[in-house]
């Protein structure tokens, strides 16, 4: 008897609400399985994960410093992946903000005025919206996969931002490391609370901004109908091709922004590895999310956590510094589990011996 998945007749809203909660569950639990794995007691394992980088406030800052990429780049993909655009490379489009906006306090290093951290930050999401209009006019005049084209990118920002350190942008007072010259002044974001930066503004702002948009303007549902009854949207007047490329300038433009103002404040130069795999976290925070913006602010926040967790299991517990996203795998993994459940379930199809192959009496 084979396994398949039938599609359920409803979706059930309280479960939808409860999948977050039940594949953080299910992924606390399997942590607690590895501790034990590795031999170490899962109780104290999980608590040097979970709850000590919460216990001190240097760490409380650093939640909210890392957070704040994460809430930048998911806010625009939740809206992309509502409207069914399947962005894939923000990582690469952080990369693009930050090598677009870091550009001036390499090239014009003397340039200290406010002016120099609003044309950094402003360049910084024009950077991100112009590498994010690449799949969006592959998808839309050539119809290419934009899930491939917008990864495949991620690398070719990484190699350019890599070459640009290490050749015309390296620091000639920097001993042969390859990094540019510090910033400094007013090509650094000012601090609101010990490290946490204003950055922490923009992805507040850019939630509250977002939900607002999604919810009570026109354009946030020609953006949910075009993700979920694309011919009804097209009945309306709604085009998709301008509703892929609006997606992907928006999210590309916030995960530029996360670019400039993560090297603009905890980086504080260009260098060839400036985010730890921010703009594919911000994949889950999406999803965990529930694709909702202020659902979004909190997830970025547990999400970080993730971080400061591996780090404090590293230093404690010895573990490889790989832990933080084998947990940020298994929680995708469940999340996106949960969510399948929630819309199919299994069921055993009976098969039927046919008279011809039944023996004869």
């Amino acid at each position: 008897m084979p396994l398949v998945l039938e599609k359920r007749a409803e979706r059930s809203t309280r479960m939808a609400l409860l999948s977050p909660v039940l594949a953080i569950l299910l992924t606390v639990i399997t942590g607690a399985i590895i501790f034990a794995l590795r031999g170490i007691d899962p109780l104290h394992g999980l608590y040097v994960y979970f709850i000590e980088p919460l216990t001190q406030l240097w760490s409380l800052q650093q939640l909210i410093v890392k957070a704040t990429p994460l809430v930048l780049i998911g806010v625009g993909l939740a809206v992309c992946y509502t409207a069914n655009v399947w962005n894939i490379g923000a990582e690469g489009q952080l990369t693009a903000g930050a090598i677009l906006g870091g550009m001036i306090p390499v090239l014009f290093p003397e340039w200290q005025s406010p002016l120099t951290l609003l044309a950094m930050l402003i360049l910084g999401i024009v950077g991100g919206m112009a590498y994010a209009a690449i799949p969006a006019v592959l998808k839309t005049r050539f119809s290419a996969n934009e899930i491939l084209t917008s990864l495949m990118l991620v690398y070719v920002a990484r190699l350019l931002l890599d070459w640009l350190v290490r050749g015309p942008w390296r620091d000639p007072q920097g001993f042969n490391f390859p990094k540019t010259i510090t910033f400094s002044d007013w090509q650094l974001l000012p601090m609101l609370w010990g490290s946490v930066h204003a950055g922490a503004l923009f992805a507040v702002l850019a939630a509250v901004i977002l939900a607002f948009v999604m919810g009570r303007m026109l354009k946030g549902f020609e953006i949910r109908v075009s993700g979920s009854a694309p011919r009804a949207g097209r009945f309306a007047g709604f085009s998709r091709p301008r509703t892929v490329l609006f997606c992907f300038l928006l999210s590309g433009g916030l995960a530029g922004l996360a670019g400039i103002t993560e090297v603009a404040s905890v980086v504080g130069q260009l260098q060839p590895q400036i985010s730890p795999d921010y703009g594919f976290a911000a994949i889950i925070v999406a999803f965990l999310g529930r694709l909702n913006p202020l659902g979004v602010l909190v997830a970025g926040l547990m999400l970080a956590l993730s971080y400061l967790g591996g780090e404090a299991a590293q230093v404690s517990l010895g573990l490889s510094d790989r832990i933080a996203k084998v947990f940020q795998g298994i929680l995708l993994f469940f999340i996106l589990g949960c969510d399948t459940l929630i819309l199919y379930r299994f069921r055993w199809l009976k098969t039927q011996v046919s008279a011809a192959a039944q023996p004869a009496d």
